[in-house]
């Protein structure tokens, strides 16, 4: 097995992993394949993908995993756009299926979803090269952007894109590195207003340094009466972000809210608790209340700190 794939399962799909060396012993329909270099090569990405496309009927594939591509890119994306015309039947793609962010590249994602009218599903993770234009997709039904430094215009190009079908949309806008602008919560101002986004019933708004201020927003937010799920998880969530929640619109219709990885007093727990009886409340991997003069430290996310 090549790389280090991370997901078992995606779009209800067994993720298999392909091994250019070895014989193709599965129905092309069946799997989610996942395709990656090996981490100190041979073979290189090129040469996995290419065996891929010539061993394997990828006119019936329709799950889609691509891995590390190599240290200094280009980003896997890149050989997916060129042989575009294989894939008719792609329905979800996760770009940067691996561990480590710093080894993952990206680039501009506005093609792929241009090239691939029937994808219900993208998953793209990353920290550099992030690119995205407005775009218009009626298939999509799931999108996920996990970063570790979600760059400020990707943000916007999402809120100003038009999915008349999406449910789901999961972002993870991570810390200021220094060297970008970084997506803030003032960028998530039209995706809270949800007037782009119809069908909409699953947010998550996750893995970042200004978990606060999200949940300061995210309090009076126009959207959230019509989600169904809710999450803040994973970034640097204290009870003042979780006062917030407690003194804004009511959060008593959620399913589920999950806020796991969070910096939360056991009292703040108990509150939010006894507030939503009727709702899943995930307040696993609490990491203890932050005191001092480093409250705002900004590398207390889960993930993504190495950079």
């Amino acid at each position: 097995m090549y790389g280090y794939p991370r997901t078992e399962e995606f779009h209800g799909r067994p993720v298999v992993a392909f091994d250019p060396d070895g014989a193709v012993g599965t129905d092309p329909r069946g799997p989610a394949w996942h395709l990656s270099a090996a981490p100190s090569g041979p073979p290189e990405f090129p040469d996995v993908f290419e065996r891929f496309v010539q061993t394997v009927d990828t006119t019936q594939v329709t799950t889609l995993l691509l891995g590390f591509a190599g240290y200094d890119g280009p980003a896997p994306a890149t050989y997916l756009l060129d042989a575009a015309e294989r894939f008719p039947r792609l329905q979800a793609l996760f770009l940067g299926d691996e561990q480590d962010f710093s080894c993952i590249f990206q680039t501009d994602l506005t093609p792929v979803l241009e090239c691939f009218p029937l994808l219900e599903r993208l998953d793209v993770r990353g920290k550099q090269g992030w690119e995205l234009s407005p775009f218009r997709h009626t298939a999509l039904r799931t999108l996920r952007f996990e970063s570790c430094c979600l760059p400020s215009d990707v943000l916007r190009a999402v809120a100003a894109s038009d999915l008349p079908g999406l449910e789901h949309l999961d972002l993870w806008l991570g810390v200021d590195d220094g060297e970008g602008e970084v997506a803030d919560a003032f960028d998530l101002a039209p995706i809270l207003s949800g007037e782009r986004l119809p069908a909409l019933r699953s947010l998550g708004l996750e893995n970042s340094a200004i978990q606060d201020e999200i949940a300061e927003e995210v309090a009076k937010a126009p959207v959230v009466p019509r989600l169904r799920s809710l999450s803040l998880a994973l970034g640097t969530l204290t009870d003042r972000g979780a006062e917030s929640l407690l003194a804004g619109q009511p959060l008593t219709h959620l399913e589920r809210l999950d806020l796991h990885h969070h910096f939360l007093s056991d009292a703040m727990m108990e509150r939010l608790r006894a507030a939503l009886p009727a709702t899943d409340v995930d307040l696993s991997a609490a990491r203890g209340e932050l005191h001092g003069p480093f409250d705002e430290a900004c590398n207390l996310v889960a993930d993504g700190r190495d950079f």
